[in-house]
């Protein structure tokens, strides 16, 4: 794939992905909570799309490169958010909640790999039916 298209699926899929992140830190976060549920809901709801994107990229043809490039590439580099994730883990950290920052970093770290396993097992259950 040559020319601007690639770019164009990257962007469309980013503000997808972008926007989409935005509503899960509206909609799951609140002043008074100390942990960033919306980031960390996007982390984990992100690695799970595209565990199921790669396996689908693996293992079929469903998934054309334009359509791999806006899902993973662009809707999952959009909705996932490592730079947010280490911001308020230092955030934490000079508030001095290091069990919130312990339990946060583990939590997306550790879920985000259970999503994307969980993501691929998904795909290749569904496939062999």
């Amino acid at each position: 794939m040559n020319g601007i298209m690639p770019f164009v699926w990257v962007g469309l899929g980013g503000l997808v992905g972008s926007l989409c992140r935005y509503g899960f830190t509206l909609g799951l976060s609140h002043p008074a909570a100390s942990m960033p549920w919306g980031t960390l809901a996007s982390n984990l709801a992100g690695c799970l799309v595209i565990g199921m994107v790669s396996q689908l990229a693996a293992g079929t043809e469903l998934l054309s490169p334009s359509a791999r490039l806006f899902l993973a590439t662009g809707f999952c580099g959009g909705f996932t958010t490592l730079s947010s994730l280490i911001y308020e883990l230092v955030q934490m950290v000079k508030d001095g909640e290091w069990l919130h920052a312990l339990l946060y970093l583990n939590g997306t770290f550790f879920g985000a790999t259970a999503a994307f396993l969980i993501g691929m097992m998904l795909v290749k259950k569904v496939l062999s039916h």
